[in-house]
Formats: C-alpha cells, sequence, structure tokens
C-alpha cells in the first residue's frame, strides 16, 4: 500500500517513475489566449507539451474513443494509423476541439508549424486536446509558441507533460514498469466524463523496449481492455479519449508475454490513479465479479454496481446500506434476463460477508465494521495529492460460471456537482 503525508513526498514518487526511456525528450510550454467564442472578456492560459522520439519509429498505435461526437485530435489520430512512421504526440490543455468550426484544419495548422521546427513530416505527429467543448482552437497563438516548444526539449522525465495536460486533475500521472533491459512509463490525463470504451482520457504510454507494430497493438488492445476499460468515474464518455503507444525500439525485446505483462501493469496502476483523482472523489471502489459464465458479463454487473447513484452515495457518506449493492445487481440481471439464482449469491465488504443464502448476514457488529472501513478507506485531495491507494473492496460471488472481472468506480459527492456545474468559469 501507497501512503503519501505531503505533496513533496508524492512529487518525489513522481519523479522517480517519471524518467523517459531511451529515446524520448519531452518539453512545455505556456500562453494564453481569448477564446473567440467570449471577445475579449476573459483571458485564459494553455499549456502545450510534445513528446518527441528522436527518429521516427514504425512501432506505434493507438486507441480512441468510440463518441460519436469525437474531437479533431480523434479524426486526426485515426488518420495517423495509416502512416509507416511516428515521430511524437503534441498536446493541448483547455481546449479540447470537438466540432468546433474549422477545428481539423486548425489541428494541422499547428502540427504543421512544429514538424517545420524540426524538420520533419507532420503526418508523423499525434494531437491531443483536452479541455472545453466546442470552442475554437487558438490556433495562431499555438504555431506562435513551437519554436520555444521545441527549444524546451530535454531526455530526463515525462513528468513535465504530465503537469502541462492537467485540467481538473488535482495531481499528476505517471506510472513505470522495468521490462527486461528496458522500461515502459506512462502518464495519464483524466478526472472527470471517465468510462471509457477502447481508451480513457489522454494516456501516452512510452518504451525504449523493441516490439513491433503488430505485438504492440496486440499488447495494448489486450492491456486497455482488462484496465482502462474497467473504470468509471460518472459513467460518460469523453469525445477525446486516446491511448497512443510509442516504442524507440532501442533496448532488446522481452517476448510479447512479458511485454504484455509490463504494460498491462503500468495501465492498471494508472487506471487507479485516474479514478482517485475523480472530480470530487472520497472514495475508489475495487468491485471484484466472480464465478460468472463470461468475463463480458462479470465485466459489465461490475460497471453496474459502480455506476449507481445510490451506490455510488451511500459509500461517499460512509453508509453502510448494502441494501443498495444487491439492489444494482438485481437490476442489471434482472433487466438483463440472466436468471441468476438468487441462493447461490454472495456479497462482502472488506472482507466481511453482508449477504449469502438468498438473505442479508446482518448485525449490530458488522454495521460498526462496514462504517470504520469505509472510513478508513475515504480520503481528501485537498492537499493536491493522494494520501493513500486504499479502496472499497466489494467482492461478487455469482458461482454460475469460472469467469471473473474487477471494476474499478468511485463515489458521488457534493464537490462533483460544484466543479461541473462551473467548468468554464
Amino acid at each position: 500500500m501507497e501512503i503519501f503525508h505531503t505533496r513533496e513526498e508524492y512529487r518525489a514518487a513522481l519523479e522517480a517513475r517519471a524518467a523517459l526511456p531511451a529515446g524520448f525528450k519531452a518539453g512545455v510550454a505556456s500562453l494564453s489566449f481569448f477564446p473567440e467564442e467570449l471577445g475579449r472578456a476573459k483571458e485564459y492560459p494553455m499549456n502545450l507539451a510534445l513528446i518527441l522520439l528522436d527518429r521516427p519509429t514504425p512501432s506505434f498505435h493507438a486507441l480512441f474513443t468510440r463518441n460519436l461526437f469525437c474531437g479533431a485530435p480523434v479524426v486526426i489520430g485515426r488518420e495517423r494509423l495509416k502512416e509507416k512512421y511516428a515521430r511524437g504526440i503534441l498536446v493541448n490543455n483547455k481546449i479540447s476541439n470537438v466540432a468546433a468550426p474549422g477545428g481539423v484544419e486548425a489541428q494541422e495548422s499547428v502540427l504543421a508549424a512544429l514538424a517545420e521546427a524540426l524538420g520533419e513530416r507532420q503526418e508523423r505527429f499525434f494531437p491531443a486536446s483536452t479541455g472545453i467543448i466546442g470552442w475554437k482552437l487558438p490556433a495562431a497563438e499555438m504555431r506562435a509558441k513551437v519554436g520555444e516548444l521545441s527549444g524546451n526539449l530535454q531526455s530526463t522525465s515525462l513528468l513535465p507533460v504530465a503537469e502541462a495536460m492537467m485540467t481538473t486533475d488535482a495531481f499528476p500521472k505517471v506510472r513505470s514498469a522495468r521490462c527486461g533491459e528496458g522500461v515502459i512509463v506512462a502518464a495519464a490525463k483524466g478526472a472527470g466524463m471517465i468510462e471509457p470504451n477502447l481508451a480513457t482520457m489522454l494516456v501516452f504510454v512510452l518504451t525504449d523496449v523493441q516490439v513491433s507494430r503488430s505485438s504492440l497493438k496486440k499488447c495494448l488492445t489486450r492491456a486497455a481492455a482488462a484496465t482502462l476499460n474497467r473504470i468509471s468515474i460518472d459513467s460518460d464518455q469523453s469525445t477525446s479519449d486516446m491511448v497512443i503507444a510509442l516504442s524507440s525500439n532501442i533496448k532488446p525485446a522481452v517476448g510479447e508475454e512479458a511485454f504484455a505483462r509490463g504494460l498491462e501493469e503500468v495501465l492498471g496502476l494508472l487506471s487507479g490513479d485516474i479514478v482517485r483523482n475523480g472530480e470530487g472523489v472520497t472514495h475508489v471502489m475495487q468491485v471484484t465479479i466472480e464465478g460468472a459464465p463470461s468475463v463480458e458479463l462479470a465485466e459489465s454487473a461490475g460497471k453496474a454496481m459502480v455506476n449507481s447513484p445510490l451506490v455510488k452515495t451511500a459509500v461517499f457518506g460512509n453508509d453502510p446500506n448494502v441494501g443498495r449493492l444487491v439492489s444494482s445487481l438485481g437490476d442489471f440481471f434482472g433487466n438483463r434476463g440472466f436468471a441468476l439464482p438468487r441462493s447461490l449469491l454472495s456479497v462482502s465488504i472488506g472482507g466481511i460477508e453482508i449477504f449469502a443464502g438468498d438473505r442479508f448476514l446482518l448485525d449490530e457488529e458488522k454495521e460498526k465494521r462496514l462504517f470504520a472501513y469505509l472510513d478508513e478507506c475515504s480520503f481528501s485531495l485537498a492537499g493536491r495529492f493522494p494520501p493513500h491507494d486504499r479502496s472499497v473492496n466489494i467482492t461478487v460471488g455469482l458461482n454460475v460460471g469460472t469467469k471473473r472481472a474487477t471494476v474499478l468506480g468511485a463515489d458521488l459527492s457534493y464537490d462533483y456537482v460544484k466543479e461541473n456545474a462551473s467548468y468554464r468559469s
């Protein structure tokens, strides 16, 4: 279990995780602009971040949101997958460039300016944007900063990128794992509009381990399905979700299975960080559905529980209102037409069994233990860092099969409503 007492302790851990793999550089720059939609009523800040390979790589892949109203970076990114080589990723926060007039053209104009500054083809750069939906990208101001951005490149740390792409995030998120002689390092941005399908918000995975493009695609798809696709903060899938993976191919290969395990470890840890950093979140819920006839059914049942507003608010209030858990399961299975024998179902919270044999197993002593357990798992991000990585562990036994899945979710607090009621102000 990780415990951090100060923001400085957490930053030290981030710095240790964020060392760039061989063959990569990263840099950031800042600008300010007046949104065209508001005239000159208010000036807004924006950060730019660049992840750059020392040389183009044939080993890259990306996964994108399935939201129909996806942003210009997703539209462009899908086209980039047709290219033979990739060189880097340009990221901006504050505006997500979704369905704004001329959005694709504006994004490409910035990439063209960057490519010119670096002496590279613009088709080798992926764009990524996050922030307000519907506003136009300040392309002129961004183009004016690409020279400074390319001049700020360093080969030490991915942490500046993780910090630069934050919006409502309380803290930056970086994870890493050794992989043979090389390393896998990834940074993520995400705090709201989180229930992904093939990706989650912005996630950038960098490695120096030699891996073919086909193997990277296979491993990334598998790892995302087991980690990033099994989290939900508010059940809203973003317009801008993407996961991009790049390899410099400098260090020896480790074999596909070993690489897949390393990738899944890193993305699993990042998934927990994203949920823990959710807007207004004070508890992380980890729901494991066991004994299911299929992984898909187990995953869907877990999502039904963590997305239930009544379950989420009970956990927020440290209220062991366990009837809400069983009700959410009954809702899911009953409306799905799945004949689950109630007598086989078992449910426990923090190892404390609360339902089995078609009846609740509650008493005064258990109620006190459950309340204490929920309280122990709570946290505050007032200090802008995660104080611990505890989660409310809920285990459900269906006992009608051999498959299982674990889903991460978050509680629902007053602060989530406050954050999203005044997001643009």
